[in-house]
């Protein structure tokens, strides 16, 4: 019988599916991983994730449009908005638009 990989594999797989120039958030990954009250865990699967690694963390928003690596590390909370600036997904207030730039998988 084939293993089946555990939450914090599958938060990086669909990490890993979520488009150039788009967002997720933490909950929406959660329900749509089928654990909605889950939206915690998928911010620590990303917090652990090696430096090395290239799952676009940084795609990955929370409810308000805000990232919410502010409260640890400014200097990582410009550096997420940095990267989805490069990507063209534009901050108005220090807001994501959610309308616009959410992604949901088909």
């Amino acid at each position: 019988m084939a293993k089946l990989p555990n939450f914090y594999t599958r938060v990086y797989d669909f990490v890993q599916s979520i488009p150039r120039g788009y967002v997720v958030t933490y909950g929406q990954i959660a329900v749509l991983l089928g654990s909605p009250r889950a939206a915690r865990a998928v911010g620590y699967a990303l917090r652990g994730l090696p430096s090395e690694s290239d799952v676009p963390w940084w795609r990955v928003i929370n409810a308000k449009g805000e990232t919410s690596i502010q409260r640890r590390s400014v200097v990582a909370a410009d550096l997420q908005c940095a990267l989805l600036e490069h990507e063209k997904v534009n901050f108005k207030k220090g807001r994501v638009d959610l309308k616009i730039f959410q992604w949901w998988p088909k």
